[in-house]
């Protein structure tokens, strides 16, 4: 499968699918990784625990029941890992520790392997937030971000697995961008059971990092749902071991919406009250009262300056065609899946595909979002 096919990168890395194996304390090494995530774009292996503290914090969990990676050369363990992923997935490397010197020699070794490091502010047990690790962090977002820095200051690719709705989401978003993260993998957790797809929403809107989305994820509708509310990446866990099959299955599936579609993980429509800032690529023009003005003015700018944006990016492209649809210009025109005969007779007329026009439409999305007239830019 080539890696164009879903244009995912970060950093000089380039990931073959949006699917990836979440880390489980204990559970997510080499082996499991090999054997039940091959066809993953993304095995994040780990928590490993790099210092004296995590691991003693480990060996109490332990003592209660539960699985943690607990090696007396924890560092040599991870270098012996990296190299036993006999797939073509891109490998993380999921670490806790409450000294920095670890984390950082842990990242020159990722580096070195051509992969990526995740700082764990997730982990919630205890034993490890009462030697601030883990979630903790999450109170401390100073604390994070000066590890971030310090970690990232090695050129490593830096991912910080997070909790969500532990502190305020966006303000935990913008600080952990700010730091110069490059990626944010969220574990959408609320109470009862579910993910919590607002939350993936809102934080997409916060940010413009590679979004990995996590929590029961146990099939392609759920996966689904998270890539419309903007993720980029859905990682799997707990479903991978009621399922061994379930990450092949995923990758099937996506890959056959992005055949179709051009653009995996297209957002749903603004005006339906459920579409993050991306949905803006498939906006009318704002002439009349409805959700377009609330959502360009959370960027930041105008409705003129939204109309003359979009034309902008039109000018040259197969979306300045269209003058038999509503507003003259496909530029305007609504996603691919709500049918619109003007549209089509369009997109037939110019030759254009389905999946062309959504892959248009999200460099259109990009184009908007990263616009010097956006807020923050």
């Amino acid at each position: 499968m080539s890696d164009d096919l879903f244009d995912i990168k970060v950093g000089n890395l380039s990931l073959k699918n949006p699917i990836a194996l979440a880390p489980m304390g204990g559970i997510t090494d080499s082996r499991f990784a090999n054997e039940f995530a091959k066809d993953a774009g993304l095995v994040i292996l780990g928590g490993y625990n790099l210092d004296a503290a995590t691991k003693q914090a480990a060996a109490e969990i332990v003592k209660r029941g539960r699985e943690e990676f607990i090696s007396d050369e924890p560092l040599e363990l991870i270098e012996n890992e990296l190299k036993a992923i006999n797939t073509d997935s891109i490998v993380a490397i999921n670490v806790r520790s409450s000294t920095l010197e670890p984390l950082i020699e842990a990242a020159k070794i990722a580096k070195n392997a051509n992969a990526i490091i995740e700082i764990d502010a997730h982990c919630r047990q205890p034993e490890m937030t009462k030697i601030d690790v883990g979630e903790a962090l999450l109170y401390d977002l100073p604390k994070l971000q000066d590890i971030i820095r310090k970690v990232k200051a090695t050129g490593v690719i830096l991912s910080v697995k997070v909790r969500a709705n532990v502190i305020d989401n966006v303000k935990m978003a913008k600080a952990i961008e700010d730091a110069g993260a490059d990626i944010l993998h969220v574990d959408a957790m609320k109470i009862g059971s579910g993910a919590d797809m607002e939350t993936i929403r809102k934080i997409r809107d916060a940010t413009r990092l590679l979004l990995i989305g996590n929590n029961s994820i146990t099939d392609f509708d759920i996966a689904k749902e998270m890539f419309t509310r903007g993720a980029d990446i859905v990682s799997v866990g707990r479903g991978v071991m009621e399922d061994p099959l379930l990450i092949t299955l995923l990758v099937k599936e996506v890959t056959l919406l992005q055949k179709e579609m051009g653009w995996y993980n297209a957002p749903k429509h603004v005006c339906r009250g459920e579409g993050d800032l991306r949905g803006l690529a498939f906006c009318c023009l704002p002439v009349k009262p409805c959700p377009v003005h609330s959502n360009i003015k959370k960027i930041g700018i105008s409705a003129k300056e939204f109309a003359d944006i979009k034309m902008e990016f039109a000018k040259g492209t197969l979306l300045e065609y269209g003058d038999s649809t509503c507003f003259g210009s496909l530029v305007w025109c609504c996603k691919i899946s709500k049918m619109c005969p003007l549209r089509d007779g369009v997109l037939e007329t110019i030759g254009l595909t389905d999946a062309e026009y959504m892959k248009l439409k999200k460099e259109l999305a990009d184009y908007i979002l990263d616009h010097p007239k956006v807020i923050g830019k």
